[in-house]
């Protein structure tokens, strides 16, 4: 509201005074009115401005906010559904089984595709966030960290910062098993942390700050002999500590035993948040046990955020569906209110 004009000049200084202290007020918080100024998240050129909840979005010149996402009041509850979200059918479909609209997505992306905003906008609009898993199948590490797919990489952060909405990208995940084309067979460690770096790098020189990155390993489990330090970017590139992991059969599924050597060997090295970013339990007799376990071991854990159940029936069947019985306590289990929240307003 302006002053009245007969108030004008007497208004004049204090409203400068007020204007600068404005302004220093601004670049303190790391939010600048010209879009430069370094962000205490990236280290360069983050505008974070305030209130990113649902004033962020589409078209908008200041990049989205994640910071209220990176640790939310409330646990994500998230699914891996097939179609999803170039389709919302499936999720829509998994939110009537089990009573509780998912809040964050998981999907799939080869090396090479596009970037889906049509799905990324379409979850957003039902209260999700999308993780994207991006799996360099038809390309080498090494290459990726020569600066060789650089063209693709700057053409998909622009397409990512253009959308301007929060999405969550892991890349090559389960880096630290021997089974990936990107694993330990093929990639050193240095060459992995090289190319996650500069991807990020490309991504924030691009503008593309509304990124949360998490770093995804497999569960030293299966390869305890593979060190995970080597493998990690460093704090400066990584937002969340993905861990992958599943209750199988004929071993001990205690949340302890199947995330804890992992989980105990990363809090060595990096304090970042923790999501289980792909799990789910075998079908039979011990599912509802492990899904028990699941939520009591997200539950009490402060630094778990939350986890993306499989429903995918793929080497076995992960969907819930395939266990009635299973599906019943994951219902009951997913209504605790500490699970899942709106993402557009995290606080």
């Amino acid at each position: 509201m302006h002053p009245p004009k007969r108030f004008s000049r007497v208004w004049a200084r204090p409203r400068a005074l007020l204007a600068a202290c404005l302004l220093l007020v601004l670049a303190l918080s790391g939010c600048s009115l010209l879009g430069g100024g370094d962000s205490p998240k990236t280290g360069q050129g983050e505008t974070a401005g305030s209130g990113a909840g649902s004033s962020r979005g589409t078209g908008s010149d200041v990049p989205y906010d994640v910071v209220p996402l990176l640790k939310p009041a409330r646990k994500y509850f998230g699914a891996a559904v097939a179609g999803a979200p170039t389709s919302m059918k499936g999720v829509d479909a998994y939110t009537r089984m089990v009573g509780k609209q998912p809040d964050l997505i998981e999907y799939y992306a080869g090396w090479g595709d596009g970037f889906d905003a049509s799905g990324v906008r379409r979850a957003w609009a039902e209260g999700a966030m999308t993780l994207m898993s991006w799996e360099p199948f038809d390309t080498s590490i090494a290459d990726v960290a020569a600066g060789k797919s650089d063209a693709y990489i700057k053409e998909y952060a622009t397409a990512v910062r253009k959308l301007n909405l929060p999405v969550v990208i892991d890349f090559a995940d389960e880096f630290n098993g021997h089974w990936e084309k990107w694993g330990t067979k093929y990639v050193t460690p240095r060459q992995y942390v090289a190319a996650w770096r500069h991807i990020h790098k490309t991504f924030l020189d691009a503008g593309a700050s509304n990124v949360i990155w998490a770093w995804a390993p497999n569960i030293v489990n299966p390869v305890p002999d593979v060190k995970l330090k080597p493998y990690y970017p460093g704090d400066a590139y990584v937002d969340w500590v993905g861990l992958i992991g599943y209750f199988t059969t004929g071993a001990d599924n205690a949340f302890d035993s199947v995330f804890g050597p992992t989980r105990d060997q990363i809090r060595t090295f990096a304090k970042k948040p923790m999501l289980l970013l792909e799990t789910a339990a075998v079908p039979g007799e011990r599912r509802r046990a492990d899904v028990r376990n699941l939520f009591a071991g997200v539950e009490t854990d402060d630094d778990m955020i939350g986890f993306i159940w499989f429903n995918h029936r793929k080497r076995a069947d992960w969907r819930l569906e395939a266990s009635p019985l299973a599906l019943k306590e994951f219902k009951r289990l997913a209504a605790d209110d500490r699970f899942g929240f709106d993402v557009r307003k995290p606080s």
